[in-house]
C-alpha cells in the first residue's frame, strides 16, 4: 500500500504542476508578457509552493531540484499555453476555474502526506498543505502586480486548509493513504468549486 500511496503522489504532484503552470502562464498571456514572462510566471505558480514547503522541513535540496522532471513539466505547461494560446482563448472561463481548484486540490493533499510523512504536527500538516496549494499562485498574482486571491476573501487558501485537514485526520484514523488522498482532494476541489459557483467569499470590513 505504501508503494501505491508513492505513486500516487508523484501522479498528483506532477500533475497539479502542470495545471499549475498552464494556469499560470495563461494569466501572463493575458498580461501581455513575452514568451520568457509567460515561462517564469507558469514555472513559480507551479513550484514556488513545493519549494517553500521543502525548505520549511528540511526536505533539501527541494523534490523539484532534485530531478529534472517537474521542471520540465513546468515549463513545458507554460510554453504549451505560449504556443497554443489561440486555442486556450476558445476555453471558456469554467475551464480555468477548473484546471486551477484541481491543482489546489492536488498540491493541497501532496503537501500534507509530504508533512506527515515528515512527522510534522497537525497544525504544521495544514499549514504545510495550504502553503503548497496557494504559494505559487501568491508569487503569481505579485509578479503581475495584483493582490493574490487568497488576501481578497476568496474561499481559495480555507479550501486548501480543509484538504490538508482532511488527509490528516483520515491518516489519523488509519484511513488507507490513498483514500485519504482522495478525501482530502474531494474537500479542497468540492470546497472550493461551491465557493466559485455561489460566490461565498471570507468576511470583509464593512
Amino acid at each position: 500500500m505504501r508503494r501505491a500511496v508513492a505513486r500516487l503522489y508523484s501522479v498528483a504532484d506532477h500533475a497539479a504542476t502542470a495545471l499549475f503552470a498552464i494556469e499560470g502562464a495563461r494569466a501572463g498571456v493575458l498580461a501581455g508578457l513575452d514568451l520568457l514572462g509567460i515561462l517564469v510566471v507558469g514555472f513559480c505558480t507551479a513550484l514556488v509552493g513545493g519549494i517553500l514547503r521543502d525548505l520549511l522541513i528540511g526536505d533539501v535540496p527541494p523534490a523539484a531540484f532534485r530531478s529534472p522532471s517537474r521542471i520540465v513539466v513546468a515549463l513545458a505547461g507554460g510554453a504549451l499555453v505560449f504556443a497554443g494560446s489561440r486555442v486556450f482563448d476558445t476555453f471558456p472561463a469554467e475551464a480555468f476555474v477548473l484546471f486551477d481548484a484541481a491543482g489546489l486540490a492536488l498540491f493541497a493533499v501532496t503537501g500534507a502526506q509530504k508533512a506527515i510523512e515528515h512527522r510534522s504536527n497537525g497544525v504544521v500538516v495544514v499549514i504545510l498543505g495550504t502553503l503548497t496549494g496557494v504559494g505559487g499562485g501568491v508569487v503569481r498574482d505579485v509578479l503581475l502586480n495584483r493582490v493574490p486571491a487568497v488576501l481578497a476573501g476568496d474561499i481559495y487558501a480555507t479550501a486548501a486548509a480543509l484538504g490538508a485537514l482532511g488527509v490528516l485526520v483520515a491518516t489519523r484514523l488509519r484511513v488507507p493513504g490513498v483514500v485519504a488522498l482522495a478525501i482530502g482532494f474531494a474537500l479542497c476541489f468540492g470546497l472550493r468549486m461551491i465557493a466559485v459557483t455561489f460566490g461565498w467569499q471570507l468576511p470583509h470590513v464593512a
